[in-house]
């Protein structure tokens, strides 16, 4: 048996934590072998889970650059803001670099992130998850097996859900583009990645764009509110309470995400999560932050040959990222609400519907993108194990796709 692939985790928060569970269903393929983060509580849950050595522990991530090299691969899973330093650094020290989304927050320091890996032959692989996931596959297969025809329009939709924009880009680590940034490339450069992924590699040509930050606004605070919600008279009339998002949660047992992400020191449960609304950033007022990025966007797209794409990007909606899609065929009309594909064909004026398996191990697959993470990981660790055992591999080998 081939050793298993081993990486270092830099940044331990809920992305690193995600890939990282990979190892604990496949021990055999992958190894955690070192953790970067600047936060005691989850480097060590981490190191816990993984059986990480403390000599391979590290508050920074600059330490594992101090270091031989002792792992094929990193995860880098830090803030979007942190992400080109630490990529080009490690692959400079020959790491494969699998690379949370999105690349980086400027066109320069995405294009030094490349370079750098390209004259450094080593892999990178950018967590647009969503490829991987495999109804977004089955879609892809569909269109070029000319289920539809000619692909003719794209409409597609992210519903961020109503909670999750306040606890992310209200309250949370995306809320000022200033400290990450704009939400469009934060949180839907999953989705314009997909587009462009059903337009067949067809160029855009044109774009235009606009949004707002609609309604998290201090005009719109309630009369009477307090600036923050253990503290507020009418806290029971708002939708975006904290009290309603984690404490209520957390009483009925819930200690993942969004909970999971109120206490940074702590093992989510009533006393800290209240400790944490009491003084920390989800305790504020949706109405009193320093937010402001869109919670509203379209964009329109033109590619060569002629095909259209719309893409629409809402706070206000019940689900949460279940996503909705509409491509419009010369030969038929291909929707997908989530859950299920239908195919609708012109001539025979009949419609298929089409499911995936969905048979992930161990809990990827429990809401989220959790099928595509797995899938994402899986064949990043293929990808390195092989490159690993191939040192001559051409460097324009793709195994980026699924």
């Amino acid at each position: 048996m081939p050793s298993p692939v081993k990486v270092i985790v830099i940044g331990a928060g809920s992305r690193g934590e995600t890939y990282s569970h990979f190892a604990s269903i496949h021990p055999n393929r992958l190894q955690i072998v070192g953790i970067a983060d600047p936060r005691l509580f989850a480097r060590k849950k981490l190191q816990e889970c993984h059986n990480v050595p403390e000599e391979n522990v590290f508050d920074d991530w600059h330490c594992v650059t101090e270091r031989e090299k002792f792992a094929d691969a990193v995860f880098i899973c830090t803030p979007d803001r942190l992400h080109k330093e630490p990529a080009v650094v490690l692959a400079r020290k020959g790491y494969h670099i699998l690379l949370e989304k999105p690349m980086a927050v400027t066109l320069e320091d995405c294009t030094e992130i490349a370079e750098t890996c390209v004259q450094c032959g080593v892999m990178l692989t950018v967590c647009h998850v969503l490829q991987y996931d495999p109804f977004i596959r089955k879609i892809k297969v569909l269109i070029d097996s000319g289920a539809i025809g000619d692909v003719i329009h794209i409409q597609h939709l992210e519903p961020v859900g109503f909670y999750h924009f306040a606890h992310s880009f209200v309250r949370g680590n995306w809320r000022n583009e200033a400290e990450s940034s704009f939400a469009l490339l934060a949180k839907s450069c999953h989705d314009l990645d997909l587009i462009h992924h059903w337009a067949g590699g067809r160029r855009c040509i044109k774009v235009s764009s606009f949004g707002s930050l609609s309604h998290f606004r201090k005009e719109n605070k309630p009369p009477g509110a307090a600036n923050r919600c253990l503290d507020c008279s009418v806290e029971k009339d708002c939708p975006y309470s904290a009290k309603k998002i984690y404490l209520d949660r957390v009483r009925k047992g819930w200690v993942s995400w969004p909970v999971s992400v109120v206490c940074r020191n702590s093992v989510p449960d009533i006393e800290s999560v209240t400790e944490a609304l009491k003084t920390g950033p989800y305790g504020r007022c949706v109405y009193e932050c320093d937010n402001d990025v869109c919670s509203n966007q379209v964009v329109n797209m033109e590619f060569e040959g002629g095909l259209t794409a719309s893409f629409s990007m809402v706070a206000f909606t019940e689900h949460i990222c279940q996503r909705k899609t509409s491509i419009y065929g010369s030969k038929g009309e291909l929707t997908y609400n989530g859950h299920e594909i239908k195919v609708f064909d012109f001539l025979t004026q009949t419609s298929t519907k089409h499911t995936v398996a969905m048979n992930i191990p161990g809990n990827f697959g429990n809401g989220g993108h959790g099928a595509a993470d797995y899938h994402l990981v899986d064949a990043f660790v293929s990808a390195v194990a092989f490159c690993c055992r191939k040192p001559t591999l051409p460097l324009y080998t793709d195994f980026s796709s699924p």
